[in-house]
């Protein structure tokens, strides 16, 4: 019945069809990017070289290479192809307009929703993802907000019908929203009156929060150690049993943390304040568990010990103020430099939706104050892979990776750059977004 009524609905016009991705006419085909300056991120430029194209992969890339019969050329003369940029932190797909709250699926009621799977909500139609990836930006992990644990991050290519074509790997981690020390002048809801907070009281409520993330973390250990002891009492030819017994021991917020306290599986911890990060940091230590630091305004500031400990950072956004007020105004921007020559690991992120197609100007912010530009390349590409566990599949222009490129007619990091053609999954994808059918119904009007 529902789905008699949808078709009458759109046969009417009251809501428009959704048409598929018009690259799956395409699927299957071979494409040869031709006499392009090619840059892989992980080896030198290839002047006037051929990237091919097959079955979703990368054939073949370099100087001399063969054409393969009845393949799409596109001649790229005078253009540069790279790798699809990775924005390491966004809503995209979870949100669409903030000021309405059915397109709004970020977060859930509580503080620990560990087994919430932002994937499963990825909204493949939004219009943020054509203007996103139309500015180079081809994959980003999408994360849930709200609460303590907030669940289960997504790395998703910016192309499909579904949000199993779009997934790449999930969960990525557990985003961990590190509680913060917040002192100082606020708003009581309980009494509706504004009061102040010591920084003892503050620091007191953030250790609470704490001890409540560590019961469950050991509550998670000791679920994971009574499971693997019921499958191993069960007798051998008892497969039924077995399953009856696992049944009875399920608890979805503890069997999403097992992968977290056994190791396989990090935390995503949000935390910009260098005292919140070294917090982060002790907390890690404490619970054997791996982490990567998301935000990281302040990271610089402990960099040292992050350099130490090996632990990565989801950095930005940088196109935002200082974090403090005697802060030089350049911190932000500065960032980046400073992660760099300590030898930490990091990523661009906009913790953004709407707004994350400005992702290459972050990177490009950041290169005008010090950043060496090879550097900020990787931290848009390979670096984020190698940090999601998917540099073997994404990040450079390699053979056998996925063919998701874009082709510019300029440095993608200049505001005027344009990109000419879009691949992602080794199709060619529309350029066409809002925006353009907007310009474009209204640039003739009288």
């Amino acid at each position: 019945m529902k789905r008699s009524v949808l078709v009458l609905i759109i046969a009417l016009g009251i809501l428009p069809a959704l048409p598929r991705s018009n690259a799956w006419a395409q699927r299957g085909e071979t494409y040869a990017i031709t006499n392009a300056r090619i840059v892989p991120i992980t080896g030198p430029v290839i002047e006037r070289g051929t990237v091919v194209i097959r079955d979703g992969k990368i054939a073949a890339v370099g100087r001399n290479v063969s054409i393969p019969a009845g393949a799409r050329v596109i001649n790229a003369q005078g253009m540069w192809v790279y790798p699809g940029f990775i924005d390491s932190g966004t809503t995209i797909g979870l949100t669409e307009i903030g000021q309405v709250p059915a397109t709004v699926d970020v977060n859930e009621i509580g503080d620990f929703n560990p087994q919430l799977k932002a994937i499963v909500a990825v909204n493949p139609s939004s219009e943020i993802i054509p203007v996103t990836r139309v500015n180079g930006i081809t994959t980003v992990l999408t994360t849930p907000r709200g609460g303590i644990l907030a669940g289960q991050a997504a790395l998703i290519n910016l192309d499909g019908w579904t949000w199993e074509e779009m997934l790449v790997k999930s969960p990525v981690g557990i985003t961990f929203n590190f509680p913060t020390i917040a002192s100082g002048r606020f708003f009581d809801p309980e009494t509706f009156q504004p009061r102040e907070r010591s920084f003892e009281e503050a620091r007191r409520q953030r250790e609470e929060r704490l001890q409540r993330v560590r019961r469950l973390l050991d509550d998670a250990r000791a679920y994971a150690k009574a499971k693997r002891a019921a499958e191993a009492g069960v007798p051998e030819g008892n497969a039924a049993n077995a399953r009856d017994r696992q049944s009875l021991l399920v608890n979805p917020v503890l069997e999403a943390l097992v992968p977290v306290v056994e190791g396989t599986l990090p935390l995503i911890v949000v935390a910009n304040d260098a005292r919140d990060i070294k917090a982060a940091v002790e907390f890690a230590e404490e619970q054997k568990v791996k982490i990567i630091i998301s935000g990281g305004l302040e990271a610089p500031k402990v960099a040292s010990l992050l350099k130490e400990k090996n632990i990565p950072v989801l950095l930005g956004p940088v196109l935002s103020l200082p974090r403090n007020e005697d802060d030089p105004y350049d911190s932000t921007f500065t960032a980046a430099k400073q992660l760099y020559e300590a030898g930490v690991k990091f990523a661009f992120l906009t913790n953004d939706a709407a707004n994350a197609r400005n992702l290459p100007y972050h990177a490009a912010m950041a290169v005008a104050f010090g950043l060496p530009r090879d550097e900020a390349l990787r931290a848009l590409t390979i670096s984020p892979a190698e940090i999601f566990g998917v540099a073997d599949r994404l990040g450079s222009i390699e053979v056998g990776k996925i063919a998701n490129l874009v082709v510019w007619d300029g440095d993608p990091l200049e505001i005027r750059s344009r990109v000419r053609y879009l691949f992602i999954n080794g199709r060619p994808v529309s350029l066409e977004t809002k925006h353009t059918q907007l310009y474009e119904r209204y640039r003739n009007r009288p």
